[in-house]
């Protein structure tokens, strides 16, 4: 489970450089960075958007492991 400050460089990566944050966490062949990388020519701030989607929410597995879900929680 990666630490607070692993998130948090994360995450500024991925506001000041996107393609770059999402090429670190993903790889650079992927068809994250690669959407990431058209955003990016496209506007600057959809691709922050989808940069931090892409780190966050895509590796809430790593973040969130199955001690810490809720009782409820039905998969």
């Amino acid at each position: 489970m990666p630490s607070k400050c692993e998130i948090l460089c994360e995450i500024l990566i991925a506001v000041l450089l996107p393609p770059l944050g999402v090429c670190l966490s993903r790889g650079c062949c992927t068809v994250e960075f690669l959407i990431c990388l058209v955003l990016t020519i496209v506007g600057y701030v959809p691709c922050i958007i989808y940069a931090l989607y892409v780190i966050v929410f895509k590796k809430q597995e790593e973040y969130f492991n199955e001690a810490r879900r809720p009782l409820y929680y039905s998969a």
